[in-house]
């Protein structure tokens, strides 16, 4: 007799971790957007008085963690909830929001959590088509909004395209959003966005009631090893996320992590600032070669391939690039040391004279 399981499961995909090379081959691992560079030493030297205490719990309520944020964010300590990178918090969000049954409202193609954790949580996800530009549509996404939506995700900038939301689009849309409609504006590429319009999330939780911001240590601030993520929620919110969130989940490592990178974001800026010139290089290069490659605010570019996509991939892998291929979509490639990023251009220029039809 067959244990008995959860049938909807079976209609859900699996996460998919992004590709990584095999052990000696000689390669660039550009699949998982991750920081290239190492962690700070003022950040790493000051975590080893954590590792006397890994036989004791953590404090589940990161009493310093969350005044850190606080100060810096400018929001009251109640307003925090924290979690094992945002994608978790992500996932208390619809659990904290969504009865079984209810939508949650997304762009298509974006972070592709969404759907599963919807899906894991017993709601049903409404994926919204991106525009021509591989922007949210944010009017279609005030149209697809019901008596059932709970929960709407705004990814700025949007993974995987790089693209973004300007304010008076979120203002318009909010405009149409009821009140009882959560809007969660997830920021985990926010602090390689350079574009002056760009909405800016605190702004509008400041603004709107109902509006939540997720933010990752894991990009920018190079923890993605150590899972830490926080929202900033109104109060009754964040409270309803803390009762969703995985006991302990958060570690004395990672919290100890993400306070010493806030006392240190001067040095953490040189890096998003070398990240953020290396990407316009990168995008300046491909688009010298006649390659169309979409604008991008996030520490990744993208590359529309259609049905190319796969043949793409693979001369990609063949010279030392793994990234991240969506089929029949598109490519996405995380910015990476100088090195990888030359052989980026060398590689992508080369297999895509072989589908002109994206040159």
């Amino acid at each position: 007799m067959s244990i008995v399981q959860r049938t909807s499961l079976h209609a859900i995909p699996a996460y998919k971790q992004g590709a990584t090379p095999g052990a000696g081959q000689q390669a660039f691992k550009l699949s998982s957007n991750e920081n290239p560079y190492p962690p700070l030493d003022s950040v790493t030297g000051g975590l080893a008085a954590e590792l006397g205490a890994i036989n004791q719990y953590p404090n589940a309520a990161a009493p310093q963690l969350v005044g850190a944020l606080a100060a810096r964010l400018g929001v009251e300590p109640d307003t925090i909830a924290l979690g094992a990178g945002s994608v978790e918090v992500a996932g208390q969000l619809i659990h904290a929001t969504a009865n079984p049954g209810d939508e949650v409202v997304f762009a298509w193609r974006s972070f592709e959590a969404y759907p599963i954790l919807t899906h894991v949580a017993g709601a049903t996800p409404v994926a919204v088509p991106l525009d021509a530009r591989g922007a949210h549509d944010l009017p279609a996404m005030a149209e697809a909004i019901t008596e059932r939506t709970a929960l709407v995700f705004i990814c700025n900038p949007n993974n995987p395209t790089g693209t973004v939301v300007d304010t008076a689009a979120v203002d318009a849309f909010m405009a149409k959003v009821p009140a009882r409609v959560l809007v969660v504006i997830d920021e985990a590429y926010v602090h390689f966005n350079t574009e002056p319009g760009s909405a800016i999330g605190l702004d509008f939780f400041r603004r709107y009631p109902n509006v939540a911001v997720l933010h990752t240590f894991s990009k920018a601030y190079g923890l993605a090893g150590l899972r830490i993520g926080y929202a900033v929620a109104p109060p009754e919110v964040a409270a309803n996320l803390r009762k969703t969130a995985v006991p302990f989940g958060v570690t004395a490592l990672a919290q100890r992590a993400a306070v010493l990178s806030l006392e240190h974001e001067g040095e953490l800026q040189v890096r998003i600032d070398n990240l953020v010139a290396a990407r316009e290089t990168l995008l300046a290069t491909l688009r010298d070669a006649g390659i169309n490659a979409t604008d991008s605010q996030a520490n990744f570019i993208w590359i529309s391939t259609g049905e190319d996509t796969g043949a793409v991939d693979a001369a990609l892998r063949a010279s030392g690039i793994w990234a991240r291929a969506f089929p029949g979509e598109g490519i996405r490639i995380s910015i990476g040391s100088a090195e990888a990023n030359e052989t980026i251009a060398t590689a992508l220029i080369s297999a895509l004279q072989e589908a002109p039809a994206h040159v």
